[in-house]
């Protein structure tokens, strides 16, 4: 085989979840717009605590698409999603970025680069479940009330398993907002 006809690996098979013709990826409706070129993500989490925190879209009105405007965490006057989520069971933040979204093994559903999503019925929330059903006191049930979210961004993606979430709005440098928030996680 040419090494450029050569077929992308099964993207599936590096992954901590294998999904199959159930999992269905939905649109989140009620989240803050990441902003599409830096986001600039933060995770911050312990056993019971999960926070994802980044820029959010800020348009200048009198942006006409010939300039940029460069970004950084001590960027002042920067508008900041902190999403808080509840009973945090599980989460990955990494790889893929935007351009290689397409090896993600959801991106065949409707997952696209920059946005917010739920996979009902996940593959993911099901291995979780196999997997616990070793410990002596396992009740599936607690699982059927779980939700897989993926979030992702321009250079990153974000996944979790939890019960639910809260979406707070901040104003100012993204590093002074971490600080802020990070006593939440302890």
């Amino acid at each position: 085989m040419s090494w450029f006809r050569r077929q992308p690996p099964d993207p599936a098979r590096h992954w901590p979840y294998t999904p199959d013709e159930r999992d269905r990826v939905v649109p989140l409706a009620d989240v803050p717009q990441s902003d599409v070129g830096a986001p600039l993500p933060v995770v911050l989490a312990s056993d019971y605590r999960l926070l994802l925190i980044y820029l959010l879209q800020d348009t200048p009105a009198d942006w006409d698409g010939t300039w940029v405007r460069v970004v950084s965490p001590d960027s002042e006057d920067m508008p900041v999603a902190v999403v808080e989520f509840q009973r945090p069971y599980a989460h990955l933040f990494g790889p893929p970025n935007d351009e290689a979204i397409a090896g993600h093994p959801l991106s065949g559903r409707g997952l696209a680069p920059c946005d917010a999503y739920t996979v009902e019925d996940s593959s993911w929330i099901r291995a979780l479940e196999r997997m616990n059903s070793v410990h002596p006191n396992h009740r599936p049930g607690m699982f059927w009330k779980l939700t897989h979210y993926v979030f992702t961004f321009h250079d990153s993606t974000f996944e979790c398993v939890a019960g639910g979430f809260t979406v707070s709005l901040h104003r100012g440098s993204l590093r002074d907002i971490v600080a802020s928030v990070v006593s939440r996680v302890t």
